[in-house]
């Protein structure tokens, strides 16, 4: 059983002990936002090596998602979204007004320099903010244009 089964049949066991409303069940088990970029960087040997990277943004609804970088030969996105609908569960029980979120980068960090996985965070983050900034500014386009 992948990570998202196992996380997603444990939340719908604890929200049927907690009486959870049906509609509030099925929206926490959807994550907000899910991102894949593909991150390019230079090695120190001079080639190429390309990685590629997930955020997870599962949910805003007790203020703004926070969550880490996960840095793993076999990260995939159904790992990263349970991570980040943990998160979610995480921020509630211990009453922190944050949302959940994850983010997750195929790569083994053992293999890269410090430097390397230095650049390859950056590369990862850039990329986000990238397309974040672009579909907040479509939004806006879209609503006030």
């Amino acid at each position: 059983m992948n990570a998202l089964v196992a996380t997603k049949r444990n939340f719908k066991f604890v929200a049927r002990l907690l009486g959870l409303d049906s509609k509030l069940e099925k929206s926490l088990l959807i994550s907000f936002r899910e991102i894949k970029v593909e991150c390019t960087i230079p090695k120190d040997d001079g080639s190429l090596a390309s990685f590629v990277g997930f955020r997870v943004q599962h949910d805003n609804a007790r203020g703004p998602m926070k969550g880490g970088i996960r840095y793993h030969p076999e990260v995939d996105p159904d790992e990263v979204n349970a991570l980040a609908q943990l998160m979610t569960c995480k921020t509630a029980v211990a009453n922190i007004p944050y949302g959940g979120a994850k983010g997750g980068i195929g790569c083994n960090p053992r293999e890269l320099s410090l430097s390397k996985q230095e650049q390859l965070t950056r590369v990862f983050t850039q990329k986000r903010y990238t397309i974040l900034s672009e579909s907040t500014l479509m939004f806006q386009h879209q609503k006030w244009g």
